[in-house]
């Protein structure tokens, strides 16, 4: 079983989820980092209000610090203070000169802010002394992480719909372009283009979809066949009704104009016998190519079958020498009686038509090692080269054998390739070398499960 398009849609989906995944979590600790840092215009501002409190400080006026700490606190409601710290060691601890310079009362303003604390840190400015501070409440217009909700939702909601109409349409897209071509080829077939075919216009691909546009272009085959069969066989069926139905009108105008109707009444029932046997070898043929029939019902012995059929030979064309080589029994199972029987009729009597009188015909039956070969050989004039297959299709009649056999369809030989094709066996012709035709027939004794 043919399970690649499975796998496809099986790793686009695994893998498009993984990557979605992966996506979701790469973007989402990115985003949260980069948002987690104060930005950096504002960082200047923190840094130039500490070395403007800085300078303040330094140039001793408490008055003008004071003011300006004020000032600053109304215009970003926040709280600032410049406060004084030192830290002594107790217990006989020393300092480290690493905590020395690292000793804070707040946060550094290069340093990350926590997104999911509600109150604002505390930044410092310490000042070159180490021990005197700059704090200020960091403002809430600096705080970082201002679009943090609306890049949640973008990463929850956004992105994964985007990736998944996405692969929707990869899988989309892949899916349905061999089915356009599959619905195009359908129209262009009801509208009566017989011959469209889909596989070759899907290149390597081999998958269930490739497999779908194979049993269409086995069925488009096969249907054009049958359809192109039919029309040919009612085309050759009007045509070798209408000679039969013209001498049956003029010879009911004769008797409708007083001639002796026991002159006609012959003629018309020799047309009619012919037009039902036409009619029934012409709907058996059609069956035989439309259904394409496993006949396998009959238990039967060849040698009983052909011994029936050469004495009614025998009887018919007494000036004919009927030589035949039959083994004592030849049993054939999972056959079909009737349609052996009527296939050995017409391809002998078809022989015996075409052998000239005082002719003879030479019938084998020979077992090998799956079934039973049957040659039939007669002293008529042949069959050209080019026609040795034509014979077997419906209605072909070579210029020959039309002189010889007027009276004749054509359908004899077509039918009895399809009766013995149906049974599972095969039909074919060839020239002899001395002149004449051989008919060889392979039946199986037993049919293939």
């Amino acid at each position: 079983m043919n399970l690649r398009l499975f796998w496809k849609l099986c790793g686009t989906l695994a893998l498009g989820t993984l990557t979605l995944f992966w996506t979701l979590s790469f973007l989402g600790t990115e985003t949260e980092q980069q948002m987690s840092f104060i930005a950096d215009p504002h960082q200047q501002t923190l840094k130039a209000w500490g070395r403007r409190a800085e300078r303040l400080h330094q140039s001793g006026d408490e008055a003008a610090l004071a003011e300006w700490l004020w000032e600053l606190q109304a215009r970003e409601n926040t709280w600032a203070a410049v406060v004084a710290s030192e830290v002594r060691p107790l217990a006989g601890s020393a300092l480290s000169e690493q905590f020395q310079q690292g000793f804070r009362l707040g946060r550094n303003v290069e340093w990350k802010i926590h997104l999911y604390f509600e109150e604002n840190p505390i930044m410092d400015m310490t000042f070159a002394d180490g021990h005197t501070h700059f704090l200020v409440t960091l403002p809430l217009r600096m705080r970082p992480g201002a679009y943090l909700p609306g890049a949640r939702l973008m990463l929850k909601v956004a992105l994964p719909l985007a990736v998944l109409v996405l692969l929707c349409v990869v899988i989309y897209r892949h899916m349905m372009a061999p089915l356009r071509q599959l619905e195009a080829a359908t129209r262009q077939f009801s509208d009566g283009n017989h011959g469209v075919r889909v596989r070759a216009l899907m290149g390597s691909r081999n998958d269930e979809l490739t497999a779908l546009a194979d049993t269409f272009d086995q069925m488009a085959e096969r249907t054009g066949e049958l359809i192109l069969t039919q029309r040919r066989l009612i085309a050759e069926l009007s045509h070798e009704l209408r000679t039969p139905l013209t001498r049956i009108d003029m010879a009911v105008s004769c008797m409708e104009e007083g001639v002796d109707r026991h002159h006609f009444v012959p003629r018309i029932r020799s047309d009619c016998e012919a037009m039902r046997s036409l009619v029934e070898d012409t709907l058996t043929l059609a069956w035989l190519e439309n259904e394409k029939p496993s006949l396998n019902e009959d238990r039967l012995d060849l040698t009983d079958l052909l011994d029936s059929i050469v004495s009614d030979l025998r009887y018919e064309y007494p000036d004919h020498e009927i030589i035949t080589r039959f083994p004592d029994q030849a049993e054939v199972t999972d056959s079909s009686h009737r349609a052996l029987s009527q296939a050995l009729e017409n391809i002998l009597r078809n022989a015996c038509k075409y052998t000239p009188p005082g002719g003879r015909v030479t019938v084998s039956l020979q077992r090998d090692a799956e079934g039973y070969c049957l040659t039939m050989d007669d002293d008529g004039p042949g069959v050209p080269e080019c026609q040795l297959e034509r014979i077997f299709k419906p209605f072909f009649r070579s210029g020959e054998g039309q002189a010889r056999q007027p009276a004749g369809h054509g359908l004899g030989l077509a039918l009895a390739r399809r009766q013995v094709s149906a049974i599972g066996g095969w039909v074919r012709a060839e020239n002899l070398a001395g002149g004449g035709l051989r008919m060889t027939l392979w039946v199986p004794r037993c049919r293939p499960d």
